[in-house]
């Protein structure tokens, strides 16, 4: 169920004695002059406002108990979301309107439909801003951080570590697999930090080679080298005062590991074909996917280096290990898509999802959102269905039921599908229960098991 903003103590107490139908009714009256309006989970109308009215330039009467049109739909994905939206009023006159809404759900935290409120492009948002995601540490139950997307317990731990680390000079080294987010994790503490205001440079160590990453990293002088017509600021050099974020630090040639060990113990450092030394001022992120002790005990990597770079280590689990996240993480790629007024997705077919839940990912985050283009590219319609999904997706279908027989979901996984079950047949249990091969007792059950 997903977590509301709390109430104060006195709000909640009085709450309590309040006969609450009869208040939502009064707020509604009191609300009557903004462009609010309601849908069910079914996209109905089931309430639009005078301001809504005069706005939009439809009648209540007209659009109430109706489908509502597509500009107004709001999904399970469209939480805190804001939209601009062009409308063309019954006069022919055509208005651009901003749509921000908010998603209900039930007791069971099923999808229950969700609040509209419409104002006119020109206005000011910030008389009735959305909440926006937190751009320091997050409390519990919220979702976004500096950029990243989580509902994983072991991901708001690692947002805690990164706030706590952003308030040091610390050299951090994030350690995860291929797409997992680690330039993200880097930017967040340098966007939380106190050089925020600095630069933020980035280079892959792994893509350029000993000559020329020597060359990116510390600069060098004019006559240094065939074709050095021209003194060259290094990435060190332009990251001054700020933060350099080395990825793939690991396949760093043995003799540049040597010079930045000097920069970070010294902070200074000779360009190639220089006589003279240059100080900077810069805090060192790395990134890698392998362990640097195994490098180390193999003798590819400097183990003094080692320790000045993994001051404060931070690892970021894979998505396979946070089968929570990959629906969170698909409705919000989603909606970046649908912002771009190509093709609508408002729902995921139950067995789509259960493909997109059941599959190892092992390109992490960057593959889920190259499969989320992938959609939008080859589909059509306001559905997102098992054949608009890459080929490996319905290759592991075909042998899906003998896969997932003969390797179980664990609990956190089998969570998450029957929450994503529920959430795409509307709150339907036998329908949510058949998209996941189940009966409906046993699909009870298990919802009753995990507090589902």
């Amino acid at each position: 169920m997903k977590q509301t903003k709390q109430l104060s103590e006195p709000l909640s107490g009085w709450l309590a004695q309040q006969p609450l139908q009869p208040l939502f009714l009064k707020l509604l009256d009191l609300c009557d002059v903004a462009a609010l309006y309601i849908v069910d989970r079914d996209q109905q109308v089931i309430h639009w406002s005078r301001g809504a009215e005069q706005l939009s330039g439809l009648n209540a009467e007209d659009v109430t108990g109706k489908p509502c049109l597509q500009e107004y739909v709001i999904t399970e994905g469209g939480d805190h979301q804001k939209q601009l939206i062009k409308l063309v009023q019954a006069d022919g006159h055509e208005i651009e309107l901003n749509k921000m809404t908010h998603v209900l759900h039930d007791q069971e935290g099923v999808f229950y439909g969700g609040l509209g409120l419409l104002l006119p492009a020109s206005e000011q948002s910030e008389n009735m801003p959305l909440p926006k995601d937190s751009s320091a540490m997050p409390e519990s139950g919220k979702q976004g951080f500096q950029g990243l997307l989580s509902r994983s317990p072991a991901m708001q731990a690692v947002f805690q570590i990164i706030q706590n680390a952003a308030e040091t000079e610390a050299t951090v080294l994030v350690r995860g697999e291929s797409g997992s987010g680690k330039e993200l994790v880097a930017k967040a503490i340098h966007d939380l930090s106190v050089r925020r205001n600095a630069p933020f440079l980035a280079i892959n160590c792994a893509a350029l080679s000993s000559s020329l990453l020597d060359s990116e990293l510390f600069g060098h002088v004019r006559g240094a080298f065939t074709g050095a017509i021209k003194d060259h600021s290094g990435l060190f050099q332009r990251a001054h005062g700020g933060t350099l974020f080395l990825d793939e630090v690991a396949e760093l040639p043995l003799e540049l590991q040597a010079k930045l060990l000097r920069v970070i113990q010294e902070r200074n450092y000779i360009p190639v074909g220089g006589d003279r030394s240059i100080d900077v001022d810069v805090r060192i992120v790395a990134a890698t996917h392998r362990s640097l002790r195994e490098e180390v005990k193999n003798g590819r990597f400097r183990e003094d280096l080692m320790y000045r770079l993994r001051v404060v280590p931070i690892f970021i689990p894979p998505l396979r290990e946070r089968r929570e996240d990959i629906s969170l993480l698909i409705w919000h790629f989603i909606q970046q898509h649908n912002a771009a007024n190509f093709r609508q997705i408002e729902k995921i077919d139950p067995q789509a999802m259960r493909a997109l839940l059941d599959y190892a990912w092992p390109g992490n985050i960057r593959e889920l959102h190259n499969v989320v283009e992938y959609a939008f590219a080859v589909g059509r319609g306001t559905t997102l269905r098992c054949s608009e999904l890459p080929p490996e997706f319905r290759e592991a279908r075909t042998v899906g039921s003998q896969t997932v027989q003969n390797s179980p979901l664990s609990a956190a996984e089998e969570s998450a599908a029957i929450r994503q079950a529920l959430e795409q047949s509307n709150g339907r249990v036998t329908q949510a229960a058949r998209s996941l091969g189940m009966s409906r007792a046993t699909f009870w059950r298990k919802r009753k098991s995990y507090g589902v």
